[in-house]
C-alpha cells in the first residue's frame, strides 16, 4: 500500500518524484514505469487506499490487489475523481517481502447499450458499493448479468461493498494455469458485508456463512470464503488462505 500511495499521490509539483519515493522506500524505482492509471496526468493529487486483499498467495510468492480512489488537479485548477485497483505481485525475501511488478485495472471503455442489470446495479447506491474499477468493469458491458442479477438479489438483504469484478483481478487463478472467472466478467468479490470486513475477527461468523450460503442461492457456483461450509452441490464452498478476507462468488455464464 505504501507503494501505491508513492506513486499515486503528490503534492504540487512533485509528480515527477515518484521513483525517488519508490526508491526511498527500498523498493526498484522502475515500478513507477508500470503504474498505469495510477499516474494520470495533473498537478497535484491524493490518494485514498480503500482495501487491500489477497489476489493469490503461496509460499514464496503472493498477489495482492490495492483498490484505491484518486483525486487529481488539473492544470486549470478543476479536480477530478477517479481511481483504480491494482494488483501488486511480491516475492518473498529478507528481511520483508518485496514488490516485484504492478498490474493496475484496464477496465474497458463505457458501452453504448448498458444491459438493464448493468443499469439497476449502478442505481443501487449503498447497497452495493462499487470501487472506481468494478464501476467501470460494469459500465464497459464485460461483466455478465449472471453476476448483476445476483448482487441485486444480495442487495435485498445486505449492504456489501465490492472490491473487484474484472479488471485488477490476475488473469489466472494465483499459482497456477487455470483462467480466473473475473476477468471473464463472471466473478465477484465482496469483503464488506453490512458493515462489517470479512476479515475482521469480530464480525459475527453467521453473518460471513449466511452471505456465502446466500451467494450459492442466487446461482454462484462456486464461493470462497474464510470458512468451509458444508452442503451445497459437490466442491461449491471452499476455503483457502488466498479467501481469509473476501467472499468469492463464480458464475458459469
Amino acid at each position: 500500500m505504501e507503494l501505491v500511495r508513492a506513486i499515486g499521490a503528490w503534492p504540487a509539483g512533485e509528480r515527477d518524484a515518484a521513483m525517488a519515493r519508490v526508491e526511498a522506500l527500498g523498493l526498484t524505482p522502475s515500478l513507477v514505469d508500470q503504474a498505469g492509471a495510477l499516474r494520470p496526468g495533473g498537478t497535484e493529487a491524493v490518494l485514498e487506499v480503500v482495501n487491500a486483499q489477497y489476489g493469490g498467495i503461496l509460499a514464496d510468492s503472493a498477489s495482492v490487489l490495492v483498490v484505491c480512489r484518486q483525486w487529481v488537479r488539473r492544470a486549470d485548477g478543476t479536480v477530478v475523481g477517479g481511481g483504480t485497483t491494482v494488483d501488486v505481485r511480491l516475492r518473498r525475501a529478507r528481511p520483508k517481502w518485496t514488490v516485484t511488478a504492478l498490474h493496475p485495472a484496464r477496465p474497458g471503455p463505457p458501452s453504448a447499450t448498458p444491459s438493464t442489470a448493468a443499469k439497476r446495479v449502478l442505481a443501487t447506491g449503498p447497497r452495493i458499493e462499487l470501487p472506481p474499477a468494478a464501476d467501470a468493469d460494469v459500465r464497459s458491458g464485460a461483466v455478465h448479468d449472471s453476476v448483476l442479477e445476483a448482487l441485486l438479489e444480495l442487495a435485498e438483504k445486505h449492504r456489501m461493498a465490492v472490491s473487484v469484478l474484472r479488471s485488477g483481478h490476475p488473469l489466472n487463478v494465483f499459482g497456477t494455469d487455470r483462467p480466473s472467472d473475473h476477468p471473464r466478467g463472471r466473478a465477484v468479490d465482496v469483503w464488506r458485508i453490512d458493515g462489517r470486513p470479512v476479515v475482521d475477527p469480530a464480525t459475527p461468523r453467521h453473518l460471513v456463512e449466511s452471505f456465502m450460503r446466500a451467494a450459492a442461492a442466487a446461482g454462484s457456483y462456486n464461493v470462497g470464503g474464510p470458512v468451509r461450509l458444508s452442503g451445497g452441490a459437490p466442491g461449491q464452498f471452499f476455503s483457502d488462505d488466498t479467501h481469509r478476507d473476501h467472499v468469492h462468488m463464480g458464475f458459469r455464464t
